[in-house]
């Protein structure tokens, strides 16, 4: 007990420390900063959930006594908690039927981590802003800086033409202007600020996604994993998730909280599915001539196109989950 009571301790502040740096705002802070979730996942698979749960609990604790509460608890939301979730999810077990120990599935797994961003993004979100229309205004604000264009200047009239020694008044023309409301940079906005959720969990769906990996490597590499590794090219979720994306569309239709997250679950359901699909391309690949080249122009692909392809390789996942295509192709084999 001592043993992971130190070492969850440890990994705590040394998260906490990495997140705490963001404050400094500069690119080094950032990539720390994205480093802060691997000290509690190595802890988690390396030596027990429990010492992962110390780990979030200390790095917490830590934030709200030296920085802010409202950093702490963001911590513990955001990161902290997803962290020691996903490394006691990687870890169950269950005796088989032949007396082996059958390890969580990862494809169980993997519509875990996108339902756990979808939660960690609400909660930060009602954590931030407890009123969910101080919340849309936000978002809102945000979005309009993004699509906000500078009107083109027209000529002004002689009589009202700043002369060349005035400052031109506060709130004038070189102001910055807000999208005016009907406008097609006002419906841009308030579009992009009704998808940012979606967005989001995105990209904190394969963020996480990766830091369990990473966490994982790591602790093979040490030999402290508990399961073997598993074959990650064979993931495939439930078709219950194609349950689960199709509930979060209808749900991102009701207002409030309860909308934000039906979009952010479909957002990082899909990216989810992204990475089954591309699971299943080295899948359906493996013993073909030519699977390197295949696969680095898949690779090449998703870089050119800055992501779109994911799109692409997420309808690709939901039909594999959909449709079953790799048991149907391997009875075909």
């Amino acid at each position: 007990m001592k043993q992971f009571l130190g070492i969850g301790i440890g990994a705590g502040l040394v998260s906490a420390l990495l997140f705490g740096v963001l404050l400094k705002a500069t690119p080094l802070a950032i990539v720390l900063y994205l480093l802060a979730p691997l000290p509690i996942l190595i802890v988690g698979l390396g030596w027990s959930h429990k010492a992962a749960l110390v780990a979030a609990a200390t790095g917490s604790i830590a934030l709200a006594l030296i920085v802010t509460p409202f950093l702490g608890l963001g911590f513990g939301a955001y990161l902290a908690l997803p962290a020691w979730w996903l490394a006691y999810l990687a870890l169950l077990g269950r005796p088989g039927a032949d007396g082996s120990l059958e390890w969580y599935p990862t494809g169980r797994l993997l519509g875990w981590t996108a339902a756990t961003a979808a939660l960690a993004f609400v909660a930060i979100a009602v954590i931030a802003s407890p009123n969910y229309e101080t919340f849309h205004a936000q978002l809102r604000s945000m979005s309009a800086s993004i699509v906000r264009v500078q009107p083109s200047r027209q000529p002004a009239p002689k009589s009202e033409t700043a002369q060349p020694d005035q400052a031109p008044a506060a709130g004038g023309a070189d102001a910055p202007a807000e999208p005016a409301a009907g406008s097609q940079q006002a419906e841009v906005a308030d579009a992009l600020a009704r998808i940012a959720p979606a967005l989001a969990t995105q990209g904190l769906a394969l963020l996480l996604t990766f830091y369990l990996w990473a966490a994982a490597r790591i602790v093979q590499v040490s030999g402290r994993l508990p399961r073997p590794w598993p074959d990650i090219p064979s993931t495939v979720m439930p078709r219950a998730v194609l349950g689960l994306l199709g509930a979060s569309v209808l749900l991102g239709f009701l207002p409030g909280y309860a909308g934000v997250l039906g979009t952010a679950l479909a957002g990082s359901l899909s990216a989810a599915f992204a990475l089954q699909g591309l699971a299943a391309f080295h899948d359906r690949s493996r013993g073909r001539a030519g699977r390197p080249a295949l696969l680095f122009g898949l690779y090449l692909v998703l870089f050119v196109t800055q992501g779109i392809a994911l799109f692409a390789l997420t309808l690709f996942g939901i039909a594999d989950t959909a449709l079953n295509l790799r048991r149907a192709g391997a009875a075909r084999s």
